[in-house]
């Protein structure tokens, strides 16, 4: 799913400017790191890369990069963690240097009676921030990577639901084609992961051979069923 810049650029400066604007939310508190991994693959992988989180968008900004040259200067996880729930809740959807704006609340964590079937959903956005905002604030920047995926399931949540609808993945991504239905061959898919086409990035660079072949297997076998 689309969200962009967490923050802003890579800097300390960005996120220094970030909690000066904080304030609106109240102090956040009370998120779980576990349910908040699940929670930024699905709702925020597609655009950021995160290494815990086997993420690697590139709409937004690269979060190891932003919080690793805040770790060094003596910034806490507590203090991330505000400026990330505050970010995702209170977002700047048109930034002045003409980036990528971050995409409002209902977008990135859309609530379960706004939406149909089985895509994607919260129950409570302010808790659903609140742990987004817990995990990434003890990850981002450590270094800790997370062990490459290898079923086509894990692969497809981690690299494509930002983008893609797909109702086994429970996936409500617009960017991208509706698997469902498009209803793609497994060839076709293959293709398109390794060489991409349009808007679509190709992943050859990203995942191996076995990963796309995975990805492909999973995503011919489930669209539209």
């Amino acid at each position: 799913m689309r969200t962009a810049a967490l923050l802003a650029a890579s800097s300390v400066a960005a996120l220094t400017f970030a909690l000066a604007g904080c304030g609106t939310g109240g102090y956040t508190s009370g998120g779980s790191q576990g349910a908040g991994k699940q929670l930024f693959v699905q709702a925020c992988g597609g655009c950021h890369t995160l290494a815990d989180a086997g993420t690697s968008g590139a709409v937004g900004p690269n979060l190891d990069d932003a919080f690793a040259q805040a770790r060094e200067v003596g910034m806490t996880s507590a203090t991330f963690t505000q400026v990330v729930a505050e970010q995702i809740e209170f977002p700047i959807t048109d930034t002045s240097t003409g980036a990528p704006g971050m995409p409002a609340v209902d977008v990135t964590l859309p609530l379960c009676e706004d939406v149909e079937d089985d895509a994607f959903c919260v129950d409570d956005q302010q808790q659903a921030a609140a742990d987004i905002a817990t995990y990434v604030a003890a990850v981002a920047g450590t270094g800790v990577t997370a062990e490459a995926p290898t079923d086509g399931k894990s692969i497809f949540a981690q690299k494509c639901v930002a983008c893609h609808t797909l109702a086994d993945a429970g996936s409500s991504g617009t960017v991208g084609p509706n698997l469902d239905q498009a209803k793609p061959s497994r060839d076709l898919v293959v293709d398109r992961v390794t060489n991409g086409q349009g808007g679509m990035p190709s992943f050859k660079g990203d995942l191996d051979p076995a990963q796309i072949q995975a990805v492909a297997d999973y995503v011919s076998s489930v669209a539209g069923k």
